[in-house]
């Protein structure tokens, strides 16, 4: 495990640069660090996403095991060529993603963001993800990528959606579903 911090500001940091988890330096706007704050980004979602009281427990455990693994991929990022999100955490995804899906009507509109307050804040939590996974393609057209960390932030996205459709059901009994004949 690297360092713990005791101290929380350095002033290393007021040269626009930062410490990866390797010891080297780097900008702060670059692609690596915008690709790990993104995902710190989505935890803090996921965390205020949590926060709410209403949620409901087969989620909320989810939702738990998901910041975990968000943590991994942050580290990972953070430590060019280290690796830490596999296969296992992709299908682990899946199998969580199908089993909340299972139960929910098939879509034939598109929904939209809402639904609930912790609905609508997984909806947030969601478009978060879609970012982070940009930012780690972005990374990724620039240094060796873990593939498993993009198939994984594409595949969370998918099961945010899921759960933002059972939460809106839980909180309201329904979606919001957007009405293209509106006139």
């Amino acid at each position: 495990m690297g360092n713990r911090l005791s101290k929380i500001y350095t002033r290393t940091g007021d040269d626009g640069t930062t410490g990866l988890g390797d010891g080297t330096r780097v900008n702060k706007d670059s692609a690596r660090v915008e690709a790990f704050g993104t995902v710190d980004e989505l935890n803090s979602a996921l965390g205020v996403l949590l926060a709410l009281p209403a949620l409901a427990a087969p989620v909320a455990g989810c939702l738990t095991e998901v910041q975990h693994q968000l943590f991994d991929l942050g580290g990972e990022l953070c430590i060019p060529g280290h690796t830490v999100i596999g296969p296992e955490q992709v299908a682990w995804l899946e199998r969580t993603l199908d089993g909340f899906n299972a139960d929910l009507p098939p879509l034939k509109e598109f929904i939209l963001p809402g639904g609930g307050s912790a609905a609508a804040a997984c909806h947030v939590a969601r478009t978060v993800a879609r970012r982070a996974e940009r930012r780690v393609w972005t990374l990724a057209r620039l240094e060796t990528v873990n593939p498993h960390a993009l198939s994984y932030l594409n595949r969370l996205s998918d099961l945010l959606f899921v759960l933002a459709r059972v939460l809106a059901r839980h909180e309201r009994g329904s979606e919001v579903l957007w009405r293209h004949d509106r006139a």
